[in-house]
């Protein structure tokens, strides 16, 4: 590969086209350092020059967006610092309210050209901190969906079956995520592709979930097994039996 190969790859992996990449390194290269609430209020009106936003973006200082322009980001959405969005080729669409922390990743660099590649998230959802999704396969997410922290969810998988070759030669399968509304995935939870979390389902600390879990399901382990509906009396009985906090938070959050 030729040195103007090699740069033509570069900038793919980073912008839609050399004018936008000029004028969004320009941007973000004079504001995306600043710290403290002046650094959010200078990123929110600059930054609507290079994304789609709802309002003004509430963005942290040291957040790294490649190809903003493919992002589509509700009201109220909140990036903390070193949140990275690679919004390639398909995009990256975040719902009104919805809240990445620290180190979070959404990763979807398509450059094979999948048609479903992209990440969408619903409203009012919360992405603990060094969450990583990847969207080859396109993950979709709901409203109100919970993460613990280091969850992975990843919408792609090797193909390995030829022994005799290298795997990063024997390409990839993508089928798709999708996680349905009110779910709640604790820490170090794994989502494998081709998986669909239905509606109001829990899934314990550090499970696996490789096969689909139907609506209100509890599951835990390696892999995930359900071991209860949330709907179930008992389930219900024991877990309003402890004490139960509400934070100000909700009452202070734009409606």
């Amino acid at each position: 590969m030729g040195v103007v190969q090699e740069l033509n790859y570069y900038l793919k992996s980073q912008s839609t086209s050399l004018p936008h990449y000029v004028v969004e390194q320009l941007i973000m290269g004079l504001v995306s350092s600043i710290p403290s609430l002046v650094g959010v209020g200078l990123r929110g009106i600059a930054y609507k020059a290079i994304l789609k936003s709802e309002g003004l973006p509430l963005i942290e200082h040291h957040v790294r967006l490649l190809s903003p322009a493919n992002i589509r980001l509700g009201k109220n959405v909140y990036l903390d610092s070193q949140v990275y969005l690679n919004a390639l080729p398909g995009g990256i669409t975040i719902g009104a309210g919805t809240n990445l922390m620290h180190g979070t990743i959404f990763h979807v660099f398509n450059y094979r050209d999948l048609p479903q590649a992209g990440i969408w998230v619903g409203k009012n959802c919360f992405f603990g901190e060094y969450t990583c999704i990847r969207g080859q396969g396109g993950v979709h997410i709901g409203d109100g969906v919970y993460t613990g922290t280091q969850v992975q969810i990843a919408a792609v998988n090797h193909v390995y079956t030829d022994p005799d070759k290298y795997i990063k030669d024997q390409g990839i399968t993508a089928e798709g995520i999708t996680i349905e509304d009110d779910v709640w995935l604790a820490s170090n939870v794994v989502v494998v592709d081709g998986v669909k979390i239905g509606k109001g389902c829990i899934v314990g600390a550090g499970a696996v979930v490789n096969k689909s879990l139907p609506p209100y399901s509890v599951a835990v382990g390696v892999p995930a097994k359900i071991v209860k509906d949330r709907r179930e009396a008992a389930a219900v009985k024991k877990q309003v039996e402890g004490q139960v906090h509400f934070g100000a938070l909700e009452d202070m959050r734009p409606k």
